[in-house]
């Protein structure tokens, strides 16, 4: 674990490289302390794949000072962190106009489109964290039968609700908005509703776990026609 600037006003926390459901705990555990301690000096909290960023209010506290209190909070007891983490199932249209890649992701691999469907939704995903825009879940770890590059251009729209694979991740889009991930498929539920409170805006959270299931496009369609009422 290191502690280092970023900018003026944050530190970064770093447990560990890479994507690793273990050190990507420790970051959310110590983001959500940190939310529970509420401390005045404190304006933001990131957690991220194996870090957190703090952003603080320079005026009230320094980096030395910071540090200090950062390092004493991981020493803390953690309550309440691991029993926050909530599993959601995802309905998900694939291939066709809602996953225009996915035949092209089973090319890659060397097996059927039916087939990828099958490993991603026969696969527990964990949402490592939120980022990009807001309510982007990535989510890993994709098995290696069904990975795929990024786009080597990215595409200039991608619908809402667009399901995707980047490598080792897979992710959807919350609103519309250019991107090169690899789409698979497409979710008609809602992931960023800036109408809500804060707490319920996201549907998800970094440590909740995800299973993908396939629909029918006419169940898309009256889903999405449902939440529309």
């Amino acid at each position: 674990m290191k502690i280092y600037g970023v900018g003026d006003s944050s530190l970064c926390v770093e447990f560990g490289p890479g994507i690793d459901p273990r050190v990507n705990q420790r970051a959310i555990d110590l983001a959500g302390q940190l939310e529970r301690l509420n401390l005045p000096e404190i304006l933001d909290i990131v957690p991220a794949y194996s870090s957190v960023t703090v952003y603080f209010n320079p005026l009230r506290i320094n980096r030395m000072n910071l540090s200090s209190r950062l390092r004493e909070t991981m020493n803390l007891r953690l309550e309440g962190a691991a029993g926050s983490a909530r599993s959601h199932k995802v309905p998900v249209v694939y291939g066709g106009g809602f996953g225009p890649d996915l035949e092209t992701v089973a090319e890659m691999n060397g097996i059927s489109s039916d087939e990828v469907v099958r490993i991603h939704t026969g696969t527990r995903f964990r949402v490592y964290m939120l980022g990009f825009m807001p309510g982007f879940p990535y989510c890993g770890i994709v098995p290696e039968k069904i990975r795929a590059p990024r786009l080597s251009s990215p595409r200039t729209r991608i619908s809402a609700g667009s399901v995707g694979i980047a490598g080792a991740q897979t992710g959807i889009y919350p609103m519309e908005s250019p991107g090169g991930w690899r789409l698979i498929g497409r979710t008609p539920l809602t992931l960023f509703d800036p109408k809500e409170n804060q707490d319920s805006m996201f549907r998800f959270a970094a440590g909740d776990s995800l299973e993908f299931y396939s629909i029918s496009e006419e169940d898309f369609y009256g889903w999405t026609n449902r939440l529309e009422l």
